[in-house]
């Protein structure tokens, strides 16, 4: 079995060799799988990165969920306490550009959310399994996150980011739901 960073390797370049014609179909049957779904439509909050380019871009659904007005939170890493807070978005122009060139909210402009007040979070990762568990980035900051958290989650993945298993260990949190462009998997 391959390790979680062998794993972290292929989950990347397999996101980074897709095409760009092939990612923009897979990523419109991922977003109507959901936002068709009663977990988009019960929930009033949703928790989500700002997508780097290689994953499925979460611009649309941002969009989409501040039309129907709905609340958009979005993470905030502190990497000195290894901690994830998610805070309100408004607009674009409240994010700035922080290591690795991700994108995340400027604090003094976006109120902190409680967990418990997100109803669905939309979990990044590179690889997952139909047990919901998931190789990320390895920083352990949602693992952290979901530990306490309540609602739903949800994962949105290509089929080809979707394998038989991958190693957990006992603090990996498990998603409840994984989306592909082939619809709901869990």
């Amino acid at each position: 079995m391959k390790t979680k960073s062998e794993w972290r390797t292929y989950g990347k370049d397999l996101l980074k060799n897709m095409s760009t014609e092939e990612k923009k179909q897979k990523e419109q049957e991922i977003y109507l799988a959901l936002l068709n779904s009663k977990l988009w439509d019960q929930a009033s909050t949703v928790g989500c990165t700002i997508s780097q380019a290689h994953e499925v871009d979460t611009a649309p659904i941002i969009d989409l969920a501040w039309k129907e007005g709905k609340k958009v939170v979005v993470p905030k890493c502190t990497p000195k306490e290894s901690r994830l807070d998610f805070h309100q978005l408004t607009s674009y122009d409240q994010l700035e550009t922080v290591y690795f060139g991700l994108q995340e909210p400027v604090p003094t402009l976006c109120p902190v959310s409680e967990p418990n007040s997100i109803d669905l979070m939309l979990v990044p990762g590179l690889v997952f399994d139909l047990e919901g568990y998931r190789i990320g980035y390895g920083g352990g900051y949602y693992d952290r996150y979901l530990a306490t958290y309540a609602n739903e989650t949800v994962a949105l993945a290509t089929e080809a980011q979707v394998v038989s298993s991958v190693p957990h260990e006992e603090y990996d949190v498990p998603v409840r739901n994984l989306v592909t462009e082939k619809g709901f998997r869990l």
